[in-house]
């Protein structure tokens, strides 16, 4: 008798495995052994109050986020108010109309030519202005800027004569500064005020000595001999040195032209006067630069014989000032990138 096991019978229930329930009926049955369970109704409490705090803090942020957007929008309403109604003069009858030319004279500040030429404008144009006051404290900047000022004076003048203007100094009134003052009427000065500095400067750096001890090698191409004037990166030359001289001479003529127009007779020229010194306001006077003492108060009262001032100055809201700012970066980079060069400033 043989000891072998027979095979197992394929139908044999051992020779299958048990087969599962399907999906459905398995997550019934674990549905039934959940509610089974002790404590379910707990858990099931639990989700629905968790779901319940989600939904509250959505819905706090949400108002926060309007109750922010609101506030932006409220903003931006009294900003637009501000913009709109921030520059309008009210006069009373007879005045003094003041106009401020503070700081750096430049685009992209305050002291640009676009508003002191519209506050003049203003100024003049209103029929309670017995004479107007320009009060300069400015160390100069933009010939550009100082020129366009200076011819507007003197348009108005002529367009206006029984409105005088005069300029009245505060601690500073030096080159592109002097240069719009030059057209005024008269020049009233503190003793101790800076006036003068009637020159012209463009500034510059050279870094050739630098990148050669540092090997650094500068590849610059460019169409046209002299498109990479005065780059900095790149040694420069006699020609190049020539003809900015003669760029800046004609600019410092242009300067003096307008001084000698200003002031006429009443300068008493030394071979100093243009070579760009400065002087206090006490010197300035003697030398026909000013005509002399007196701030913006005395002048109202006691030359114009209007004691009211009116402040016609333009005051640029934050808008104007960024969208300025960021213009003039832009453009300011550009000119860089394309013309690669001194500034040139009345400083």
């Amino acid at each position: 008798m043989s000891d072998q096991i027979p095979p197992e019978s394929p139908e044999s229930p051992e020779s299958h495995p048990r087969s599962s329930p399907p999906p459905s009926a398995a997550a019934a049955h674990a549905t039934a052994a959940t509610a089974t369970e002790p404590g379910w109704e707990r858990a099931a409490l639990e989700r629905i109050a968790l779901a319940a705090i989600h939904e509250q803090r959505a819905a706090r942020r949400w108002k926060i986020f309007f109750r922010f957007a609101f506030l932006i929008v409220l903003l931006l309403f009294l900003w637009g108010l501000f913009s709109l109604f921030g520059t309008r003069v009210e006069t009373g009858g007879r005045h003094t109309a003041l106009v401020s030319l503070d700081g750096e004279i430049s685009a992209d500040s305050t002291a640009n030519a676009d508003d002191i030429d519209t506050a003049l404008r203003r100024a003049f144009n209103d029929d309670g202005t017995a004479g107007v006051v320009l009060h300069i404290d400015s160390p100069g900047g933009s010939p550009v800027q100082a020129g366009i000022i200076n011819d507007e004076i003197r348009r108005l003048r002529a367009k206006h004569p029984a409105i005088p203007l005069y300029v009245v100094v505060g601690d500073m009134c030096a080159s592109g500064g002097y240069y719009v003052a030059a057209a005024a009427d008269r020049i009233y000065v503190n003793k101790a005020s800076i006036v003068g500095s009637i020159g012209v400067l463009m500034d510059s750096f050279g870094f050739t000595g630098l990148m050669d001890k540092l090997g650094i090698e500068r590849r610059l191409r460019t169409s046209g001999a002299n498109k990479g004037f005065y780059d900095p990166f790149s040694p420069d030359t006699p020609q190049m040195d020539a003809h900015a001289q003669r760029m800046l001479d004609q600019i410092h003529q242009q300067f003096i032209d307008a001084v000698r127009a200003g002031r006429g007779k009443r300068l008493h020229e030394t071979p100093d006067l243009f070579s760009g010194l400065f002087w206090t306001g006490q010197k300035s006077v003697e030398l026909g630069l000013a005509d002399g003492y007196g701030d913006t108060n005395y002048v109202a009262r006691e030359v114009i014989k209007a004691p009211d001032i009116v402040d016609y100055t333009i005051k640029p809201s934050l808008g104007d000032r960024v969208a300025r700012r960021i213009g003039t970066s832009v453009g300011a980079a550009v000119a860089h990138t394309l013309v690669s060069a001194g500034r040139v400033v009345l400083h």
